[in-house]
C-alpha cells in the first residue's frame, strides 16, 4: 500500500473536525469538546474571539469569516467532515457548507426534520436549548425546519447551576445538580405537551445528561453525539464481518 503525504497536513486519522467557541466551560465526558466522548479520534479547532455572547446573543454575522477559516484549517489537517460545539451555529450552516469541500453539519438541530419524519402526524419534537429565548425562526429555517414540522422549545436559561457553568462561564459545574436541572426541564416539557414524542438536545453541553433524560421521560433522545456518530458512520464505512 502506498501512502501519500498532503501539503499542510501534519497528522492523520482524525475524521471529524470540531469547531470550538472561545469559551471557559467545564467539559465532562459526553460533552462534544471532550474527546473521550467518541469511539474514534476527532480534531478540534478553537475559533478565537468566537464567544458565547457574540454567537448566541449578538448573532454576529462577522463570525462567519473566522468560522470558515477554522473550517479550512481543519480540512488542511485532513478531516472528512466538520461540526461544531454549539447548536446556535445553525445560522451559518449554508454559508459554511458552501465554503468548504467536506460535509458540514454545524448544529444538532439539523436532526429535527429527520426526527419529525419518524413521528405520527401532529406529534412534536421537543427541543431543549441552552437558552430557549434565542431559538428563532431563522435558526430553525437554517436547518430545514418549517411550519410543517411542529416543535416545542424549552431551555436551561432559568436553571442556576447550568446557567452559571455554561452561559455565564463561571468555570465550575456540579454535574449531579446539572443533571437534575436538565431532567426537570425534560419532564416539564413532556408534561406540558403530550404531543412531544421525541427529545432533541440543542446544546453540545447537554449530551452528558441524555441517558438520564431518556430514563425520566422514556422517549428517543437525540443530540450532537447521535448526529456526529451518524455522520462518522457515513464518511468512514467499514466492511461487514459476519456469516450466513
Amino acid at each position: 500500500m502506498i501512502y501519500q503525504a498532503r501539503q499542510g497536513q501534519y497528522s492523520s486519522g482524525e475524521t471529524i473536525g470540531i469547531l470550538l467557541l472561545d469559551a471557559l466551560l467545564p467539559l465532562p465526558p459526553g460533552d462534544v469538546a471532550n474527546a473521550t466522548t467518541f469511539a474514534f479520534p476527532v480534531r478540534y479547532q478553537v475559533v478565537k474571539a468566537a464567544s458565547i455572547d457574540r454567537l448566541i446573543y449578538q448573532r454576529d454575522p462577522a463570525l462567519l469569516a473566522p468560522f470558515i477559516e477554522g473550517g479550512r484549517e481543519l480540512v488542511r489537517e485532513g478531516v472528512k467532515a466538520i461540526t461544531s460545539d454549539c447548536g446556535f451555529m445553525a445560522l451559518f450552516q449554508q454559508e459554511m457548507a458552501d465554503a468548504l469541500p467536506v460535509p458540514v453539519f454545524l448544529s444538532s438541530l439539523l436532526q429535527v426534520p429527520f426526527i419529525h419524519r419518524t413521528l405520527r402526524r401532529g406529534e412534536k419534537v421537543g427541543i431543549i436549548a441552552a437558552d430557549s429565548r434565542q431559538v428563532t425562526e431563522r435558526h430553525l429555517r437554517a436547518v430545514g425546519v418549517d411550519e410543517s414540522m411542529p416543535v416545542k422549545v424549552a431551555g436551561m436559561e432559568n436553571q442556576p447551576n447550568f446557567y452559571s457553568a455554561i452561559l455565564a462561564e463561571k468555570g465550575s459545574l456540579d454535574f449531579e445538580k446539572a443533571e437534575q436541572e436538565v431532567v426537570g426541564v425534560a419532564k416539564r416539557l413532556v408534561a406540558e405537551d403530550d404531543k412531544v414524542k421525541a427529545i432533541l438536545l440543542e446544546c453540545s453541553n447537554l449530551p452528558p445528561y441524555a441517558a438520564a433524560v431518556q430514563a425520566a421521560v422514556n422517549l428517543p433522545v437525540y443530540d450532537f453525539i447521535t448526529m456526529i456518530n451518524h455522520v462518522f458512520s457515513a464518511v468512514v464505512r467499514k466492511r461487514f464481518d459476519g456469516w450466513v
